[in-house]
């Protein structure tokens, strides 16, 4: 029987357009449109200027604190400028640097290349290494990984997994990277294992990519790596879930994985891991599954950081009908977009298009009290409750009802019969609850 967890729902799957599509390398833009801002925490600072000339891989964007990271070129070229431009996540123009690709992709060598000594580093080495190449969590939460390998003095870490369960609709980036680098994946997991001395590893994958799981399986054979097959189920890729549905293990309210001796991992960024350290080379590019019902040849593309969104849907043929709706990630949990002309950051997993008769939006109707929300509720809440303090600007009983602990998966919203627009009442309670906590 597979490992699942409580609640969830069952979303139409829609991996069909690209599942069956390999990994395409898409030939980097004239421009590029480099964030500085592509991560959680404080921005990278620019350590450029217009008119510098700068290499593949090199440094652009310094980690302004601990909780930051670094900002690297994706082409060789000539800084065009350093200015505001829309960022994909915040919605507003975010300092950005602007590079003139020149088509010679020459390198910086910043990192070192450990080549076949890759296993032989040392955990503080690994962590600085994590650091410098500028790597955040690729599943769509980028926070920094080398502070997510830095936890608190006394936790102990004993488990490490990869989430190679891509639950969302229409994403398949994760799937193809699992069937095309599979070492690289393992390799990666072996080594964030390492800095925490963990024994116990494994993959996570949802039970509807039988291949990914056979390959996985037939490549840890022989280690102490398990794959554990996974219930087809929205949000199974949520951490906490995972780390139920595999371990039996709860993540207290308010806590995180550490507080139960878990860690878990994209396997995206386990293999950006991989790059850094065997191969020297830093986050600048990722693959992004582009789809959607009206692109003409869905596909998933290895995409350099930095490239709008314009282009990769050229790269794709384009749409058959006109773009009404654009989404950022995944539909249940990705950000809808207001152009075409943002770019891919390292958080980009996926970028969506959809016609007219799928971006309708229908309108609220009251709350019948049928408690659909609640029976899906995967982290036990109550979210037809939170939505109506949020609505009513009562924050504090919002808060009292664990509107933190929301994991922000968008089932309620998915199953309201009245079509309440729960998810985004939710995260309205929880920006003010933060806000006031600041104060």
């Amino acid at each position: 029987m597979a490992n699942t967890f409580n609640g969830g729902i069952h979303p139409p799957e829609e991996k069909r357009y690209s599942e069956d599509s390999a990994i395409r390398a898409l030939d980097p833009p004239e421009l590029l449109y480099i964030p500085l801002s592509q991560h959680i925490g404080a921005p990278a600072t620019a350590v450029v200027k217009k008119g510098d000339r700068v290499l593949l891989g090199q440094t652009i964007g310094q980690a302004a604190g601990f909780v930051s990271a670094a900002v690297h070129s994706s082409v060789s070229g000539k800084v065009k400028s350093v200015e505001p431009y829309q960022n994909p996540v915040s919605g507003k123009p975010e300092p950005t640097v602007i590079i003139q690709n020149d088509g010679l992709d020459e390198r910086a060598s910043e990192l070192t290349a450990h080549g076949d000594n890759w296993d032989r580093i040392e955990p503080e080495e690994i962590r600085n290494i994590v650091a410098a190449a500028g790597i955040v969590g690729m599943g769509g939460a980028t926070f920094p990984t080398h502070v997510k390998l830095s936890p608190p003095k006394g936790k102990i870490i004993d488990t490490v997994l990869l989430n190679g369960a891509e639950c969302e609709p229409y994403l398949t980036a994760d799937h193809r990277l699992m069937l095309e680098f599979p070492q690289d994946v393992i390799n990666g997991l072996i080594l964030i294992a390492k800095v925490f001395g963990a024994g116990r590893l494994g993959i996570c994958i949802e039970n509807n990519k039988p291949d990914a799981i056979e390959v996985m399986q037939e490549r840890v054979k022989g280690t102490n790596v398990k794959v554990f097959p996974l219930k087809v189920k929205y949000p199974q890729g949520a951490e906490k879930q995972m780390i139920y549905a595999v371990t039996g293990r709860e993540v207290p309210s308010g806590g995180l994985p550490f507080d139960c001796g878990c860690y878990v991992q994209n396997v995206g960024t386990a293999k950006a891991v991989f790059d850094a350290v065997s191969r020297g080379i830093p986050l600048y590019q990722r693959i992004v599954t582009v789809s959607g019902p009206i692109l003409k040849e869905p596909a998933n593309l290895m995409v350099r950081i930095g490239t709008r969104y314009s282009d990769l849907i050229a790269a794709c043929g384009g749409a058959v009908e006109d773009i009404v709706k654009v989404i950022n990630g995944g539909p249940m949990m990705g950000l809808a977009q207001s152009s075409l002309d943002v770019p891919v950051t390292k958080g980009t997993s996926g970028v969506l298009i959809f016609g007219a008769e799928d971006a309708e939006v229908k309108p609220e109707l009251a709350c019948i009290n049928c408690a659909k929300c609640v029976d899906v509720c995967p982290a036990f809440l109550m979210p037809t409750r939170i939505a109506q303090c949020a609505e009513y600007s009562n924050f504090d009983m919002a808060e009292k009802l664990g509107a933190l602990d929301c994991i922000e998966c968008g089932s309620c919203a998915f199953v309201c019969p009245s079509d309440r627009k729960l998810l985004h009442y939710i995260r309205r309670a929880k920006t003010q609850i933060r806000a006031n906590k600041a104060k």
